[in-house]
């Protein structure tokens, strides 16, 4: 089918097709016209099939690479349902500037390839339920007119690259159930898009998001700090710091109670403990001498 020079609709989902699409192809050009390709919900494996997205002529620079001919043909009998932000619409004519690429729910592994940038007149783009991981590549960035971008349910990682905001175009960003991390851009684009759109990415902040970036810094700290702890801890839980608070009060109140215990000679039992049998008969003793007139001494 890859070279087919006519072909502009390619819809295969919801079948139970599988295979590798990133296998060496026998055409130096496939799909020379191809506007729509979905394969969703199947069960193809390996990589996204980066030599397509290297030479789908039709979605790079439309103007330029677009040839009437036979179009006319196309834009009246084509009939076909097609997955559109999120929800199925029934398309009765295929627009010369309608492109889609929808993969999702498949079983589709490794990165996202920077050379997906280059379909720069991709309207819509689908890669949600797979398992790809790494990061978004910023050539996203390049598509300028992208309306829909779903991203969600893989296993990317990193920021969400600052390129995106040059999307004044997208109408519909999903890139919940991710792993990721940071603030989230700001930009008047943005600031359109709800929480829904980032759910699931539990190290995101920023806005539409209530977890602040700060709060986000402080959680980093708080590891940290009750690693410190755990070094000096007891295993009942106290800490260092307890430590040092208890046995400074400790020793403020056995001061105390020395000296008490020392004035008053009392208990009686534990004195004589510490300063011996008798301590009180030689301290009355003392007291009275102390007491005594000058001629009662010298009697």
């Amino acid at each position: 089918m890859e070279a087919l020079p006519e072909l502009r609709v390619l819809v295969l989902k919801s079948n139970k097709f599988d295979g590798n699409m990133s296998l060496a192809s026998r055409s130096n050009l496939p799909f020379p016209k191809l506007q729509v390709l979905d394969i969703s919900e199947n069960k193809f494996v390996g990589s996204l099939p980066q030599k397509y997205f290297k030479n789908f002529r039709a979605m790079m620079d439309m103007k330029e690479n677009q040839t009437d001919g036979d179009y006319d043909y196309f834009s009246i009998y084509v009939e076909m349902i097609i997955t559109l932000k999120g929800l199925d619409q029934l398309l009765k004519r295929l627009l010369e500037d309608f492109t889609i690429i929808d993969l999702s729910s498949n079983k589709f592994s490794g990165t996202i390839p920077h050379s997906i940038g280059n379909m720069n007149s991709l309207r819509y783009l689908n890669l949600s339920h797979n398992n790809l991981m790494g990061l978004i590549p910023a050539s996203l960035g390049n598509i300028s007119v992208l309306e829909s971008l779903d991203l969600s349910s893989n296993k990317l990682d990193g920021g969400i690259p600052s390129e995106l905001t040059s999307l004044t175009f997208l109408a519909k960003l999903n890139l919940s159930m991710n792993d990721l991390v940071g603030q989230i851009p700001q930009s008047t684009q943005f600031s359109t898009f709800e929480n829904d759109s980032y759910i699931g990415n539990l190290r995101l902040c920023g806005v539409p998001l209530t977890r602040k970036c700060n709060e986000e810094n402080e959680q980093r700290k708080q590891p940290e700090e009750e690693e410190e702890d755990d070094e000096y801890g007891f295993i009942d839980g106290f800490g260092w710091r307890s430590v040092v608070m208890g046995y400074g009060s400790g020793f403020i109140v056995g001061i105390g109670i020395g000296y008490i215990i020392i004035r008053k000679a009392r208990p009686r039992w534990l004195v004589e403990f510490f300063f011996g049998v008798g301590y009180n008969k030689k301290k009355k003793k003392k007291k009275r001498r102390n007491t005594a007139t000058p001629t009662q001494r010298r009697s």
